[in-house]
């Protein structure tokens, strides 16, 4: 069977599969709750196969055409049987896309697990980075497969679909988390969907629009601080409104503070002529500082 290219990386720590067998005498022994579970064991083994699969069809699609390549030869060259091949993908073109379930349940998860006082929008700027993450793990085959994307209508439209997904995830958690009172204008019942859909898709767009330039720039280059400083625009358009998971007290209310919609990672409580500025630890450094200047300028 063919070794993968790395593709993802994400729930292997080495970035790499582990090996094909290993004999009873070089395995130290474990204890039972040391052990790995039986279903971890079966989601890594199947997200090994779509790896696997994924850089058979890419290798096929670059040499041979993505419409001249069959099911039969992608499967032959990963070195399984046809019927394999399907229970991990329904039709080739979604091979070259093998982590995207993995990472929709992973952004998800950041969601399920927000921190009560922070801004829903930032949560879901945390949770789409778990998709950048994926690209860059494998800087090479996300070159060639965004290549392929850009050649072959089919491929475009299987990732557009994927894209879709995430919109549709992020787009339910922050209308969960609507808090008109928050809203610097106000809205409707009607205007809440709307604002929470917009929210979400300014997200995926700037995400998107780091990545397709990290992309085209051949995937070199700091894609976590430019992908930053697109949040951070985001966040200035429409970080009010989703107020449920703020943290909110009399002290934190005044100019820079929650009431002034910056929905950043940092705030700012003024007292005279002293200036006070709280910001989480990963707080973007850019994000800090036009807080602060907002504050100066009040």
């Amino acid at each position: 069977m063919r070794q993968n290219d790395g593709w993802g990386g994400l729930l292997e720590p080495s970035g790499s599969p582990p090996p094909e067998s290993v004999t009873a005498c070089n395995v130290p022994h474990m204890s039972d709750s040391a052990k790995p579970s039986r279903s971890h064991t079966a989601s890594s083994q199947r997200l090994r196969m779509r790896r696997e699969l994924a850089a058979a069809a890419m290798e096929l699609f670059a040499t041979k055409g993505y419409e001249a390549t069959t099911v039969d030869e992608i499967a032959a060259t990963a070195g399984v049987a046809r019927r394999t091949f399907f229970r991990h993908f329904r039709a080739k073109e979604e091979a070259i896309f093998p982590d995207h379930d993995d990472t929709l349940v992973r952004a998800q998860a950041v969601l399920e697990a927000a921190p009560a006082h922070e801004n829903p929008l930032d949560t879901v700027c945390r949770g789409i980075k778990e998709v950048m993450r994926m690209y860059a793990a494998s800087p090479k085959g996300s070159v060639e497969r965004y290549k392929l994307t850009r050649e072959v209508p089919a491929l475009r439209e299987r990732e557009i679909a994927s894209v879709a997904r995430y919109e549709r995830l992020f787009t339910r958690y922050l209308l969960g988390h609507f808090d008109e009172a928050a809203h610097r204008d106000g809205v409707s019942d009607f205007d809440e969907p709307l604002l929470a859909e917009v929210a979400a898709s300014a997200v995926v767009t700037a995400h998107n629009h780091v990545l397709r330039r990290w992309l085209r720039n051949g995937g070199v280059g700091d894609v976590e601080a430019q992908l930053d400083h697109a949040f951070a625009i985001v966040r200035k358009t429409f970080g009010t409104g989703f107020g449920a998971n703020r943290l909110s007290t009399p002290e934190t209310s005044g100019p820079g503070g929650p009431g002034s919609g910056s929905g950043a990672g940092a705030e700012t409580v003024r007292h005279d002529e002293v200036l006070v500025t709280v910001a989480r630890t990963d707080a973007p450094l850019g994000e800090i500082m036009d807080t602060i200047e907002r504050a100066l300028r009040s």
